[in-house]
């Protein structure tokens, strides 16, 4: 039985054998190359968006977008094509969607609370049509960690490319906006399209994550890295790099885990990312840290949202403000 695909379901009690078992490991470890290869640009590309999805308060879009990513690779799962292009496909129309229908918040989240159920359904149709292995029905909901081939590899690292290529052109203005939105449209900044870009960049990256930790458990490299982040720090430079490197370290961590164990890659992703948080969580109570939030107009301001870091000229001034 391939390392994740499942086990330890026998009528007996569970062994620990059947969660962590390195007995054979340096000859399993090569298999896993490509994984690691996808877990590290994963962990690299939804630590940065991560920061934005936490500035803007958007953790339930990433869930939405998610079903609807599953959707999209349980169809294309069905039809016999590549299941990378049917997850992209289901999490750039969720994205879309999401982003020029809810424009406001409370549209957003009805929104949202519409396609979650809508999409999930879809894909348990799928799946349930599908004739193939059981395998890989479950992994499209939890994660395998030999799932990720040679042209699945060139794919997610093409999308990577991709996904950092835009965030390098946009990250300041986008930063800008997604932490102080009326303080950025008052300077100018096109905050909706900046909104409708970022909404896009989000499918990528939950496309990406749903082929790793699947689309159950996306949460855990696109939204606690950065929360963890921004529990020990408010610098707009330190977010970003610290939670790239907790999105890294839980995406390989687990794949390493899981090499070593029959269940799942997820709960071994999802387990190091909560940790992290925990610990950070824990560091920042002591340092009074509580995390970033959108700046709100200040009474009797001039001018709405303004803030130091649009007397800046951008988001080099805005430093997470704590809640």
């Amino acid at each position: 039985m391939p390392p994740g695909a499942g086990g330890g379901r026998g009528g007996g009690p569970v062994s620990w054998d059947a969660v962590i078992n390195f007995d054979d490991y340096s000859r399993l470890l090569p298999l896993v190359t490509n994984s690691l290869w996808a877990a590290a640009a994963l962990g690299l590309v939804g630590g940065l968006v991560g920061v934005l999805v936490a500035a803007r308060d958007m953790a339930f879009a990433v869930h939405g977008i998610s079903e609807l990513s599953f959707a999209g690779a349980a169809a294309a799962l069905l039809v016999g094509v590549d299941v990378v292009l049917g997850s992209v496909v289901g999490s750039l129309l969720a994205a879309v969607l999401i982003g020029v229908l809810g424009v406001r918040a409370r549209d957003r989240n009805s929104i949202i609370g519409v396609l979650m159920p809508f999409g999930l359904g879809l894909g348990v149709l799928f799946l349930a049509l599908y004739p193939g292995r059981s395998a890989n029905k479950f992994g499209l909901l939890t994660g395998q960690v030999v799932a990720v081939d040679d042209p699945r590899l060139i794919t997610m690292l093409a999308t990577s490319a991709v996904v950092l290529a835009v965030l390098a052109v946009v990250w300041r203005p986008l930063l800008f906006a997604s932490v102080d939105p009326d303080g950025a449209a008052a300077r100018g900044v096109p905050v909706r399209g900046l909104s409708l870009v970022f909404m896009v960049v989000l499918g990528l990256s939950v496309a990406m994550a749903v082929q790793v930790v699947g689309a159950l458990l996306v949460l855990s490299l696109l939204i606690t890295p950065a929360a963890a982040a921004t529990r020990v720090s408010a610098s707009p430079l330190w977010v970003p790099v610290l939670s790239v490197a907790f999105a890294v370290t839980s995406a390989v961590g687990g794949i390493l885990l899981a090499l070593g164990g029959t269940v799942p890659i997820s709960p071994y992703v999802t387990t190091i990312s909560f940790a992290i948080y925990v610990v950070c969580r824990l560091l920042g109570a002591r340092r009074g840290r509580r995390g970033w939030t959108r700046r709100r107009p200040a009474a009797g301001s001039s001018t709405p949202g303004a803030t130091p870091g649009a007397a800046a000229g951008g988001p080099s001034g805005l430093t997470g403000a704590p809640v």
